[in-house]
Parts: structure tokens; sequence; C-alpha cells
């Protein structure tokens, strides 16, 4: 397991409040349930769980009770299963407080790009803008660069957006950002790079405060 991917979810994990539903999307958002802590929420995998609960261990391995990512889970006590269509109705009519998903690419005020590849096979939307059009609230957790080494944080997408509403927060293995009309703002340092650093390998412009705090993790 990487331990910047374990880095991420647990800095989003920190953003979680109690009794929210919080909808987990495929990749990284995914670990989060491992590090919650005591903090109870509802958490929501859009095949039809409300209840997630953390990894089980190899002994109880269930291949029937998968997440998003088709990776094994469990269940808390009182949890949900229903249909697919049932999930998407609870997406589609605004009862997900907050989604928690990957990204290809975000612009500097926080529009998503998380479905598709110029040129690539498309695999299927899944809840991709489902999610962004019905969450009230959005988080985007996902490395800084991408595979080819491009950053994701942009000015303008180049790639297919997955909707009109705009993420709220951005959280890398290197920094927190929040997205404002006036653009992104960048509010936690989560490894070493200075200011300068981050700026090199991100591909939008960013405010930020000189008392900016820097997280000890």
């Amino acid at each position: 397991m990487s331990l910047e991917r374990i880095k991420i979810a647990k800095r989003v994990a920190q953003e979680l409040s109690d009794g929210e539903v919080i909808n987990l999307g495929v990749g990284i958002p995914t670990l989060i349930p491992d590090y919650l802590g005591d903090k109870k929420v509802y958490l929501q995998s859009e095949n039809g769980l409300l209840g997630m609960g953390p990894t089980p261990d190899e002994e109880n391995i269930n291949m029937d009770l998968i997440s998003a990512s088709k990776k094994p889970i469990t269940m808390d006590t009182g949890a949900s299963l229903f249909d697919s269509s049932d999930s998407f109705v609870m997406i589609r009519g605004g009862h997900v407080d907050l989604a928690v998903m990957g990204a290809l690419q975000v612009d500097q005020y926080g529009e998503i790009a998380n479905w598709a590849v110029p040129g690539k096979t498309i695999l299927g939307v899944g809840g991709a803008m489902d999610l962004v059009a019905g969450a009230k609230r959005i988080i985007i957790a996902s490395r800084h660069l991408a595979k080819d080494g491009s950053p994701k944080l942009v000015k303008e997408l180049t790639f297919p957006s997955s909707g009109v509403r705009k993420a709220d927060m951005l959280i890398t293995e290197h920094a927190v950002f929040k997205f404002t009309e006036k653009g992104t703002e960048l509010i936690e340092i989560l490894s070493d790079l200075t200011v300068n650093e981050l700026k090199e390998i991100t591909g939008a412009e960013f405010l930020y405060s000189t008392q900016l705090s820097k997280s000890e993790s």
C-alpha cells in the first residue's frame, strides 16, 4: 500500500463530520474507512451499501461484499444493502452530504474531469456525473501528478468535464487546496515541499497566506 495514498486518505478523514452520509469513490477514497478513528459517519458505496466499515482481515474476506473499487469491505452495525438503482436515487435526490472522489484533472475553480481521457477507450462513466451534480459537498482525493508527470490541478481542463458543479477541496500528498470564486487557495502543505517547489509542479496559480500551516504528519 502506497504511503502517499494513505496520507491522503488520513487527511480527508479529518474533514468528515459525525452524522454525515458520505459517498466514497473508486481508488484512494476507499481507504478512508480504515482511518476514521472515533468518527461516526455513514459511508455509502454506490453499488448498494450504506454503512461501510473498515477493510476486513484476510480470514474474514467475503468477495460478495465489495466497495466501488471491487475491494473487500465490512459492514457497520445497522448497515443497509439495497439495489444500485436505489443507491443512485439517494445520490440524485440530494441525500449525500459529501462525495469523496478521484480526478483526472481539476481546474483552478474546482471544475472536475474524472471520467474520460481524450483518445482513450471509455470504460464507463460510473457515478461520477451523478455525484458531481447531486452531492452537497465534494472533496477530490488525488495524487498531485498524473502517471505521465503532468499536474492534475490545472488552469483549464483539457479533459471532458464531469459537470458544472465545482469541488470544494482538493487533497493531494503534498497539499490541501480549497476552491472559491477567486480561484484556488492553498491552505495547508502536507510534505517537505516549499511553496515555490509546489508552484513548479502545479498547473494553476494559487493564493496562499504567509502564515500557511504545515502538517506534522
